[in-house]
């Protein structure tokens, strides 16, 4: 039982730990080891390493050595066994954690600046007022984590650390390593400011105003880009391969997110209400939009057929119930105004092959055939539309 607490535990322990370090890395390869000689009464800077983009935090080592003593293990080394900046504390704790376990008796202040400007009046006249961090007690090592939620030294791409010798003889041994904290999300380059453009792009193009609460479908979008491009690799496109990219993804959202029924119940619903008012044209134009965008139904195609009947257009009637014939064919109501149409375009050989085939059957639960074709009939005389051969499709079915 105790063997199999314990695999239990290691394995929580291993997940856990893979878990955390999906989220981001120890970017060893861009971390800054630096050693510095600095005279006495004098100041110096050091500059790191640009940090890499997505950078979120940093962990930085001071460690001042005697002549003769060497680093017992380095900073990045230290870091292998801690999966993520959680596993450092901001306080004093975490730090014991970083700390070189071998130093010298030298001890020195020391301050970080984010911007180069400030170098000169730090190295002239120890200006510290502009610094993002200040450590005027004189130590002989130190560690620290600074986060870009909680430090000013993370708006620049570099830091510089400026270092200050109080002796009046002795030159002092520093050594500085800096290793930044990589988010991979982030190390694609998509900053908050730039998914907010996104967003803000989305949301004007046409399709987005189409949907009432366009959040759900502009997010996604927004996540098949990060995936599909880093920010700088989507800067680099033409504008016309930015707007195609932002278009294909689009499509994919607009039916991943469930827009699209909305949308299209939307149209329909306005479509039926057009064909209420008797505004057939409106109704049709509609209707052409449902099916260029591809979505249409069986019932979209006889409804949009049924309004060019009464319309008077009978040819492209046809053409729409023959497409709606093809996504259903047990639709009796598509196959009785295809018979209508052929009938209205004077083709009533063909018009009554469909009308005697399905004579004994019913367009819905409660009404034949034949009860529909007179009820179309009565309307089409209402409107204006009339063919001689009405009675005798009627006489044909009775």
């Amino acid at each position: 039982m105790r063997n199999k607490l314990l695999i239990f535990v290691t394995f929580l322990f291993i997940y856990f730990q893979s878990f955390a370090q999906q989220d981001g890395y120890w970017d060893k390869e861009r971390a800054t080891t630096k050693t510095e000689v600095l005279s006495a009464r004098k100041r110096i800077v050091i500059n790191t390493e640009d940090l890499p983009i997505g950078t979120t935090e940093v962990v930085f080592r001071i460690t001042l050595l005697d002549e003769n003593q060497q680093m017992a293990n380095s900073l990045v080394s230290v870091l292998k066994a801690i999966p993520d900046p959680t596993g450092i504390s901001q306080g004093s704790a975490g730090a014991i954690l970083l700390l070189s376990k071998i130093s010298g008796d030298d001890k020195c202040k020391y301050a970080i600046f984010s911007n180069k400007k400030f170098i000169t009046p730090y190295v002239e006249k120890g200006t510290i007022t502009n610094a993002c961090y200040v450590q005027e007690k004189p130590i002989n090592k130190d560690a620290k984590r600074l986060s870009i939620s909680s430090s000013a030294c993370l708006k620049s791409k570099s830091l510089w650390f400026g270092f200050e010798n109080k002796n009046w003889i002795m030159n002092q041994k520093i050594v500085l390593e800096v290793v930044p904290w990589v988010d991979n999300k982030l190390s694609r380059g998509w900053t908050i400011e730039n998914r907010k453009l996104i967003l803000s792009l989305c949301k004007s193009t046409d399709l987005a105003k189409k949907i009432t609460d366009s959040d759900d479908y502009c997010v996604c979008v927004l996540e098949k880009l990060q995936k599909q491009f880093r920010y700088q690799d989507y800067e680099n496109l033409l504008s016309v391969e930015k707007t195609k990219a932002i278009k294909d993804i689009g499509k994919s959202c607009f039916k991943e997110t469930g827009s699209s029924d909305i949308i299209y119940t939307t149209i329909r619903n306005q479509a039926i209400e057009l064909i209420k008012q008797g505004k057939y044209g409106d109704a049709i134009d509609k209707y052409l939009t449902i099916i260029e965008s591809k979505n249409a139904t069986a019932v979209d195609y006889n409804s949009i057929g049924n309004s060019y009947l009464l319309t008077k257009q009978y040819g492209k009637a046809i053409k729409f119930l023959k497409e709606g014939e093809r996504l259903d064919n047990t639709e009796l109501l598509i196959k009785l105004n295809l018979a209508h149409a052929y009938l209205l375009n004077d083709n009533y050989s063909q018009a009554k092959s469909i009308y005697k085939k399905y004579q004994y059957q019913n367009v819905t639960d409660s009404l034949s055939w034949a009860q529909k074709i007179k009820l179309d009939f009565e309307n089409y005389k209402k409107l204006g539309i009339s063919d001689e051969d009405f009675d005798r499709v009627l006489k044909l079915v009775e």
